[in-house]
């Protein structure tokens, strides 16, 4: 499969992860965990790499991400 960038990432979601994670005081290993739970299996090199922008945040991800640090899909998106 290849993956394109946008504006040098591969995912726009990343600095808004992060952000939402450091809001509610998890580590990348707690939102790793949490997610697992969710049935989304990462590792938490995966939570830091989607952060940065080098991986793809497939669209079942964002939503689960969404879920578990509770903020709107839309807003994790950058569109809210």
């Amino acid at each position: 499969m290849k993956f394109y960038e946008y504006h040098g990432k591969r995912n726009i979601c990343g600095d808004r992860i992060r952000e939402a994670r450091q809001k509610r005081r998890l580590s990348q290993s707690d939102l790793c965990k949490l997610l697992q739970l969710r049935g989304v299996m990462v590792e938490r090199d995966t939570i830091s790499r989607m952060e940065s922008g080098s991986r793809f945040v497939a669209d079942f991800e964002a939503v689960v991400i969404a879920e578990v640090l509770e903020v709107p899909v839309l807003w994790l998106l950058g569109r809210e």
